[in-house]
């Protein structure tokens, strides 16, 4: 499988985004998450795990392209719509003719997965099937996604925050995300923050 370049990423983001604003917050995202995946990716490598850290780069820098979907004509970000960012990133990279490994870090890395379960009992505005992190490249991805915000400021966010907002959804939800802890251990954010200017909460 032929992986995107960061340039060619980059340049995907450039020409779905609506307006520079919403280039701006979505794309330096993705760069974080990736900056956080590839550190766990490192770590995990040198602790035995088989993690392919070329395609973990390539799925964080494009798994949250479907946000720019979610803008209208005149800028607003459907906060209400949200969840379907994933679904909405896998259509759009399967359009652009991206495989199929590369479509799922968009629809399989939303909370820790949704089930469909999940969809039915919360009436999500989804298809009704599961949007579960399978491979170790996606857990990863999904992982490292948890650790900052897109809010307003942009934010970092701690294992203990994040472990504290997801049980809200579940103690089943609660220890996914635990147990994701224990496979990929905790990023150090300290560095990503003072580089980028964003507040750990």
């Amino acid at each position: 499988m032929r992986l995107p370049t960061d340039a060619e990423i980059r340049a995907l983001h450039a020409r779905h985004a609506p307006t520079e604003e919403a280039f701006d917050l979505v794309y330096t995202h993705c760069e974080i998450v990736c900056a956080i995946a590839l550190q766990l990716a490192d770590r995990a490598d040198r602790a035995g795990l088989d993690v392919d850290a070329d395609v973990v780069r390539a799925g964080s820098l494009l798994h949250d392209v479907g946000v720019y979907l979610l803008y209208d004509e005149d800028g607003r970000l459907d906060h209400a719509g949200y969840v379907r960012h994933g679904v909405l990133g896998h259509e759009l990279l399967r359009k652009e003719g991206f495989p199929e490994r590369l479509c799922r870090f968009c629809s399989h890395h939303t909370g820790v997965g949704i089930s469909r379960d999940d969809v039915l009992r919360q009436g999500l505005p989804l298809p009704p099937r599961d949007y579960l992190a399978e491979s170790a490249e996606e857990r990863l991805v999904m992982f490292a996604d948890k650790f900052h915000s897109k809010t307003d400021p942009p934010r970092f966010v701690t294992a203990d925050t994040y472990a504290a907002h997801v049980r809200r959804y579940g103690d089943d939800k609660a220890e996914a995300f635990a147990s994701m802890c224990a496979a990929f251990g905790v990023p150090d954010l300290r560095p990503l923050a003072a580089a980028y200017g964003h507040e750990i909460v």
